[in-house]
């Protein structure tokens, strides 16, 4: 099952609109999704980049809108296991940019990459792998 945008904005700014604030979802692809997150001083940390637990959110995001987008409006999929490495700085005043793909849709976990860029440079800041758990339909 494939779901819009539209359809996953309209959701989401029902259930959970504090996560539209500074995030845009700027693409569902096949299995996949695209967001862009506005960086502000709250996302800085001493040294004028974007801090870790910062891109961990965007990385979260991304990967649950993602799901949403293969799956549907699943709202109680939960994150079970996040890993991210760490590669370069964020510049302070550049969005971040994510884009996940999912690499592995079972009928209990989802499993996908996100790679996150700082502005439209062409080397990632960050590379993370998630993994979901979906609720089992009653």
């Amino acid at each position: 099952m494939t779901i819009t945008k539209h359809e996953i904005v309209e959701f989401l700014a029902q259930e959970f609109p504090q996560a539209l604030r500074k995030c845009s979802i700027e693409a569902i692809t096949p299995k996949g999704a695209e967001l862009l997150y506005q960086v502000d001083r709250e996302d800085l940390r001493p040294g004028q980049t974007v801090s870790g637990p910062t891109l961990m959110l965007v990385a979260d995001f991304v990967l649950y809108v993602a799901i949403m987008g293969h799956l549907g409006l699943v709202a109680m999929a939960v994150t079970t296991n996040m890993t991210i490495n760490f590669f370069r700085k964020p510049k302070a005043g550049q969005n971040i940019r994510a884009v996940c793909k999912l690499i592995k849709v079972g009928k209990t976990l989802v499993t996908g990459e996100v790679w996150l860029y700082s502005g439209d440079e062409g080397e990632a800041v960050a590379h993370v792998i998630g993994t979901y758990a979906i609720p089992q339909k009653s």
